[in-house]
């Protein structure tokens, strides 16, 4: 009896511990339920009081502060960028001033990536497609401007204000220092017969018979050829060879003539004018798009990349109608 009335004492013990505790814990929690409900309706603000903490952040009149920093706070932040910012401008311009005694502006210290020579021909067109009606002026009238246009800089007249006759077949070499002025040589308007535009304005297009221009880009101290003139060839890449039939090219067949290199550079080598060589395409196919494409052909011209379709040739194509 001893032992039962002991053990339900403890059950009963243990029963009340339990029992307690739980009513205290449930009170705790209603209780921090309700503090958080309070705090929570407390924590939501109208609009107008957010508008009112923002003007309160952007001035402050008891403490005289603006955007939450006092006037001595916003000069010394000011201050040290002001320094930061000056220090940071100060080497950039140290930097591109060392950077500028290493390099010429006449003459430029890398020239491997531009070797060999690309060509370009004018008219330019979209897609390097030449496409128009002989018997529609509106077709070829805007290839006809712009090449007027483009032959200005050749003008006979201009020419021989401004540049000298120089001996062809021969570089024209002049040695001195990088800066010193160079002459150009005379590659005069006349000079390309046909298509210079003087006797026919129309350069070929009102007959169906148009002329181009090949211009092989400039390359400083660039010798083209290695003594032997560089020539231009044009054929029919896809297609059949009586599409095209006979070119005639201007002047000397072709050829861009050594005297017009060595290049110098547009600082020095003011007057200079690129030599030019005229396509007259006078029997091609008329009504059919045929793909032209031609060549420079010489020392040291690379002209069958395949990843490069201006390395050395132009590929474009001509539709003629009647």
């Amino acid at each position: 009896m001893a032992m039962n009335s002991v053990a339900c004492e403890s059950e009963g013990c243990h029963g009340n511990s339990l029992h307690v505790p739980e009513n205290k814990v449930g009170g705790s929690q209603q209780s921090v339920d309700g503090r958080g409900d309070h705090q929570k309706k407390e924590s939501k603000k109208t609009w107008g009081e957010w508008m009112l903490d923002a003007k309160h952040f952007i001035w402050n009149p008891e403490t005289r502060e603006f955007m939450g920093r006092t006037a001595r706070s916003w000069a010394y932040i000011l201050l040290f960028y002001l320094i930061f910012y000056a220090f940071l401008a100060g080497m950039f311009s140290l930097c591109m001033y060392v950077l500028l005694l290493t390099i010429s502006p006449y003459v430029p210290t890398y020239r491997e990536r531009v070797f060999p020579p690309g060509v370009m021909i004018s008219p330019h067109t979209s897609g390097f497609h030449v496409v128009f009606n002989a018997s529609e002026i509106s077709t070829w009238s805007p290839y006809v401007e712009h090449m007027h246009r483009f032959l200005e800089a050749y003008n006979d007249s201009l020419q021989s204000t401004k540049n000298i006759e120089c001996t062809p077949g021969k570089y024209f070499r002049q040695p001195g220092n990088d800066d010193e002025p160079r002459r150009a040589c005379q590659f005069r308007r006349s000079m390309l017969q046909n298509c210079s535009g003087i006797e026919d304005p129309t350069f070929g297009y009102s007959v169906g018979q148009p002329c181009l221009f090949l211009k092989m880009n400039r390359i400083v101290g660039y010798e083209a050829g290695e003594g032997t003139p560089i020539y231009v060839t044009c054929e029919v890449p896809r297609g059949e060879e009586g599409d095209l039939n006979s070119v005639k090219l201007y002047p000397g067949n072709g050829t861009f003539d050594l005297m017009y290199y060595p290049y110098y550079g547009k600082l020095t080598h003011v007057n200079y004018t690129s030599p030019l060589v005229a396509l007259h395409f006078t029997e091609v196919r008329n009504n059919r798009q045929i793909t032209v494409q031609c060549k420079l052909n010489g020392k040291d011209i690379i002209n069958d990349n395949n990843n490069d379709r201006f390395l050395g040739r132009i590929i474009f194509t001509l539709e003629i109608g009647i």
